[in-house]
């Protein structure tokens, strides 16, 4: 594959931006195989935002050559309270249900790399946190906790002045190329970037895809990063998630509950989820009556608005469709962990927080 093809490939959706696609073109045209990171903290069950999205960009990613590494953010999920602050199970999940959550989504071991954060920490990682610290202000520090989910306002412990420094460290520790996740973490990644030469690394690339909305959001075009932490599929609500282990008949539920209002494209998950997740890889096929207009092949997302907008497209036929499409995509989740359920039942024992 040529390098325009396996840029191509990163600047697929759901990816939203590349910083910068320069670097990125002349990154594939020196290196066969660059090194990729995304980082997860340790938390609740895997909902579509995290799992499924990751992994349709990480595919995109392994087709162009990349080596991808999921890396498992144990220190960071204790500092910011999940699981209870019980860095103990945080790490048995870690390496039981939250890995084995991709690999059910096709990316196994030995084509991806899975790293537990602790297990990279030495002096060299300490020395290197402290040192972005020491080339970093504290207002530049208290920017970046959104990227813990938090916000500025929220009363968070010291170490959440860590947490941002930790994860720049992670990608200098690790020799990442490239850095990926939502556009959430953004901020730590152009600090990564603009404090790399200052404290003896190369500034990663950094790839930012967009963020699922929850099923009841719906964030105006242009939303404040507090609206946006608001807004997107959280797996302390569960009805505003989908995880990728439920039933058909449980994602058909939610999203029959969904909003979608009619005619409105902006902030509406279902949109969302249909150019997201469905159409980048084919037609989304509407099924409904011939007297409500008979089947429809929408083929792109410019096709998708329009039809809605116009009121040509009902919202539970397009809830109808996106569920079947949804429900077709996970069944490889579902099939993995009815056959491996202890995964499931070690999480039902651990008290889930945000």
């Amino acid at each position: 594959m040529d390098v325009q093809g396996k840029v191509g490939l990163a600047k697929r959706t759901p990816t939203t931006e590349i910083v910068t696609e320069e670097e990125l073109k002349n990154l594939f045209e020196t290196k066969a195989h660059p090194k990729h990171y995304i980082g997860f903290e340790i938390s609740g069950y895997v909902h579509l935002g995290t799992g499924l999205l990751t992994t349709l960009k990480i595919r995109d990613l392994m087709e162009a050559g990349v080596k991808p590494c999921i890396f498992l953010a144990d220190y960071h999920a204790w500092i910011n309270g999940k699981m209870g602050g019980d860095l103990e199970a945080i790490r048995k999940i870690a390496a039981g249900y939250f890995k084995h959550a991709f690999v059910a989504l096709g990316l196994p071991e030995g084509k991806v790399d899975y790293v537990l954060g602790s297990k990279i920490y030495d002096d060299e990682y300490w020395k290197m946190v402290l040192d972005i610290m020491r080339n970093t202000t504290t207002n530049r520090m208290m920017r970046c906790v959104t990227i813990m989910g938090r916000k500025e306002t929220d009363t968070l412990s010291s170490a959440a002045m860590l947490y941002p420094a930790m994860q720049a460290a992670d990608i200098f520790k690790l020799g990442v190329d490239i850095a990926h996740a939502g556009m959430d973490q953004r901020k730590v990644h152009m600090l990564a970037r603009e404090i790399a030469g200052k404290v003896g690394h190369e500034k990663p690339i950094a790839l930012h895809t967009g963020l699922l909305a929850g099923l009841q959001s719906s964030t105006r075009m242009n939303p404040t990063e507090d609206e946006i932490i608001d807004a997107k599929m959280s797996k302390s609500v569960p009805d505003s998630a989908i995880f990728i282990h439920e039933s058909e008949e449980e994602i058909k539920r939610k999203i029959a509950k969904a909003n979608c209002a009619p005619k409105m494209v902006d902030g509406n998950p279902m949109i969302q989820y249909a150019e997201m997740l469905v159409l980048r890889d084919g037609a989304l096929k509407i099924e409904r009556p011939a007297k409500f207009g008979g089947d429809l092949e929408i083929a792109d997302s410019a096709q998708l608005r329009k039809e809605y907008s116009e009121g040509k497209l009902h919202p539970m036929d397009l809830k109808n469709a996106v569920a079947r499409e949804l429900c077709e995509m996970l069944a490889p989740a579902r099939e993995y962990f009815a056959k491996h359920e202890e995964y499931l039942k070690e999480m039902e024992k651990i008290k889930v927080t945000r």
